[in-house]
């Protein structure tokens, strides 16, 4: 059953060729800590293929009637490939992640996709990481590279890759609840150590 403990809501955008762990983890997390969370698709379609032809049918679309990106405190970026291109084509998600990261509001992004924040100039002179394949991206846009699972830079968090979308997730959690709510956590998830 979902208990809602806060009012901070998080978008998970999800496009064709996502890496599913990446998004999916986060959304699962998200949950369990009480944080209302929407998979958002970029496209009309709220059905997206993931890079391992998994289906994920999603919450919402950025096409539908009514939707603002303003409705949210976190905007969150799965990577994957080509779902990594396809967000970075994705102009209204890239003006609001811009737009999110001039307010401080949460921006989140891991494997291939801290490269599009890097892109934007948001990593400019800020730690960061990516998945090993993309590192050069961030660097080459001044971006501090860091060899931690997970970065959090003020209002930014990044992630390697899939096998760091737990620690990606936690992080995102703690920016959002604090570090109480990620202790409380961790037991439920079976996290040791």
């Amino acid at each position: 059953m979902f208990r809602q403990s806060t009012d901070k809501r998080v978008a998970v955008f999800v496009a064709n060729g996502l890496e599913e762990i990446e998004g999916l983890t986060v959304v699962g997390l998200l949950f369990r800590a009480g944080i209302p969370a929407d998979t958002v698709s970029i496209t009309p379609d709220r059905a997206v293929t993931s890079s391992h032809q998994v289906t994920i049918t999603c919450d919402r679309s950025i096409a539908d009637d009514g939707f603002s990106f303003d409705e949210y405190d976190m905007l969150v970026l799965p990577g994957g490939m080509p779902g990594t291109l396809n967000l970075k084509a994705c102009e209204p998600l890239t003006e609001a992640v811009k737009a999110f990261d001039q307010a401080g509001k949460g921006v989140a992004a891991i494997c291939a996709a801290p490269s599009i924040l890097a892109e934007l100039g948001i990593l400019t002179n800020r730690p960061a990481t990516s998945n090993p394949s993309f590192q050069h991206v961030l660097v080459e846009n001044g971006a501090i590279l860091s060899g931690e699972p997970a970065v959090v830079d003020g209002n930014v968090i990044t992630s390697k890759g899939m096998a760091t979308a737990i620690p990606f997730g936690l992080e995102i959690v703690r920016w959002l609840l604090g570090d109480a709510a990620v202790e409380d956590l961790k037991p439920r998830i079976v996290l040791e150590g």
